[in-house]
């Protein structure tokens, strides 16, 4: 299971009643390490004032891994955090993820970074299994 949907929670969606700051606080209280990861790369974003951060270092442990996984691999996971943040996120391997500021998405960087020979030069025997 992806998220802890609380029965509350639960009925608004049955009735289509759920707003973007009750779905990402679900994802914040369920994917913590996720949430943590993104929340860092996109404060370092911000705070180096360019267009494109990232993170480098692998999730301490498989349930981590998963956390990164599941947040990056659902479509609206992954806009649900896009929206609040303000950025675009780029994934590659098992924990590489980046965050672009919007006006970036068309950029050099970020079309390298999303490429097959992006994600081919990000490969490394250590990550075969990630």
């Amino acid at each position: 299971m992806s998220l802890d949907v609380s029965p509350e929670l639960l009925e608004k969606a049955e009735r289509g009643d759920v707003s973007d700051a009750e779905f990402v606080d679900c994802v914040r209280q369920s994917l913590p390490f996720a949430w943590e990861t993104i929340a860092r790369v996109v404060n370092d974003l911000r705070g180096g004032g360019g267009e494109f951060a990232d993170n480098v270092t692998p999730p301490p442990d498989e349930k981590a891994r998963g956390q990164l996984l599941r947040a990056l691999a659902s479509d609206a996971i992954r806009g649900g955090l896009e929206r609040h943040f303000g950025v675009k996120l780029a994934f590659q391997n098992c924990h590489r993820v980046a965050a672009f500021t919007p006006s970036a998405v068309d950029s050099d960087r970020y079309r390298r970074f999303i490429s097959p020979v992006g994600q081919l030069r990000n490969q490394s025997p250590e990550l075969r299994d990630c």
